[in-house]
């Protein structure tokens, strides 16, 4: 890894994954720097999730190698990755249908053995989600779409990460509702959470990104800075397609 510079907090390297005989990610090579938000956009089926996947340890690359704060976790399990600062938020939400939106952030906080960090967390996720906090007794399953969506986030929260991937995390939501997410991720990097950002919502994705991905068929046909991808012929016409 001498080639990783020491602001860069995710470095993936020519990653090939499988599922079966299918051939998913056809040779990545992606960085995401300390502080940053990094957006990965690109159709259905186009290997957004399984990128998000492979970092967090549920699949494991056939090929090529991923480093986290400069230390190799290619192979690590997925509870490892988690206590090294890499949680992922999936999508569909996943809350714990059958248990209170309490119970739920104290399952995200499984990492931490310290109960008044954990308490701490507690309170922080509720002064940034008051609504959480208005139902904490509440069966996460009853929630709305919205409030599924933020419990999501704040579970992820729980175990204070260095760095949350996303996955599109404005499936199935109202437009204003998409913009009230987006307003709290941005909040949640400018509070110091470095962001992987899956989301096929390409336009709000690269107005809040410092930088973005896009992914075709398991590869990278595109990069660079999210305000120019905004503006790219080949964006606009692909993923942008009414909402110039």
């Amino acid at each position: 890894m001498s080639d990783n510079s020491s602001d860069k907090l995710l470095d993936i390297q020519d990653i090939h994954v499988y599922y079966g005989a299918i051939y998913a990610l056809k040779g990545i090579t992606f960085s995401l720097k300390k502080g940053e938000i990094v957006a990965l956009i690109g159709a259905n089926g186009a290997g957004k999730s399984t990128t998000l996947n492979t970092i967090s340890g549920l699949l494991r690359p056939r090929i090529g190698t991923i480093w986290f704060n400069g230390k190799e976790i290619t192979q690590s399990p997925s509870e490892e990755i988690v206590r090294k600062g890499v949680v992922q938020v999936p999508e569909g939400r996943k809350i714990f249908a059958t248990l209170s939106v309490m119970e739920n952030l104290e399952m995200g906080a499984f990492t931490q053995s310290d109960h008044a960090k954990i308490e701490s967390g507690i309170q922080h996720v509720f002064q940034r989600f008051p609504r959480l906090s208005e139902r904490k007794s509440q069966l996460g399953g009853t929630l709305s779409g919205g409030e599924q969506q933020m419990l999501a986030i704040a579970r992820g929260l729980m175990s204070a990460p260095r760095l949350l991937l996303l996955d599109e995390p404005s499936m199935g939501l109202s437009p204003l509702l998409v913009e009230q997410i987006f307003t709290i991720i941005r909040d949640i990097n400018d509070q110091g959470t470095s962001i992987l950002l899956v989301e096929q919502n390409a336009q709000m994705a690269l107005s809040i990104a410092d930088r973005a991905y896009v992914l075709e068929t398991g590869r990278i046909v595109l990069e660079g800075p999210a305000q120019d991808l905004l503006h790219n012929e080949m964006v606009i016409e692909a993923y942008l397609g009414g909402h110039q």
